[in-house]
């Protein structure tokens, strides 16, 4: 998982696919024509999962009012760790009425996601949780780095990363979700901008996607990063 400051609130999903069947919520295991169907339906999955999430907590107070009587600037930073923790923490309590059959975010920092979504069909989704202000005008954020990404593509083929982005906005100390600003990504459609000072992806979270097979994305990463070692 990355730092909490190297995040900089977002939220990433991983989808592993392992037996040939059509498609549903369930393991299987596509082509790479099939693939970009198959991510395009896990993205309106757990938009559609999260959104629910949010519905149960539109609103909370990050403190007592009295403990910060002139409230919290508004800026991401100040709130970001907090943020994610109510979204995955919300998703696990609630995790049956939301149609899951468990959450699980006990993970190690390392780890690229922030919380595991089983389905009852034994599906899973591994979920890496990002916010963003709302608002405020969108810049080019740092998804991933390349490398960790690479090497967790290639080492399994059935691998695949799905981001969330939430939006939210302050009123003095309370937050207040968007209920209609979850957005779904996958780094595989993303226009592919290595940032050569750190070697991570960078791009605007709602960047029109850019459909590529697997091959075509894996071939573009080694090209872009000087860390890749082959």
């Amino acid at each position: 998982m990355e730092t909490h400051g190297e995040r900089k609130c977002h939220m990433a999903i991983v989808a592993r696919t392992t037996i040939q069947t059509g498609y549903g919520i369930g393991n299987r295991q596509v082509s790479q024509v099939s693939e970009i169907a198959l991510i395009h339906k896990e993205l309106k999955e757990m938009r559609e999962f999260f959104s629910r999430v949010i519905q149960m907590v539109p609103t909370f107070n990050v403190t007592d009012p009295k403990v910060l009587p002139y409230g919290l600037k508004p800026h991401t930073r100040s709130v970001s760790w907090i943020v994610e923790q109510v979204i995955v923490q919300q998703a696990k309590y609630n995790s049956a009425d939301l149609g899951a059959k468990a959450v699980d975010y006990d993970l190690p920092d390392t780890s690229l996601y922030d919380c595991v979504v089983d389905g009852h069909d034994g599906h899973r989704y591994f979920v890496n949780v990002k916010i963003t202000s709302a608002g405020k005008k969108q810049n080019k954020n740092d998804i991933a780095a390349v490398e960790k990404l690479y090497n967790q593509y290639v080492a399994d083929p059935h691998f695949r990363i799905i981001y969330a982005v939430f939006r939210f906005s302050f009123n003095n100390t309370e937050i207040h979700f968007d209920k209609d600003g979850i957005h779904t990504f996958s780094p595989q459609f993303l226009p592919i901008y290595v940032n050569p000072r750190n070697d991570k992806i960078q791009a605007y979270y709602y960047a029109d996607p850019q459909e590529r097979t697997r091959s075509e994305f894996l071939s573009l990463l080694r090209d872009k990063s000087r860390s890749i070692s082959l």
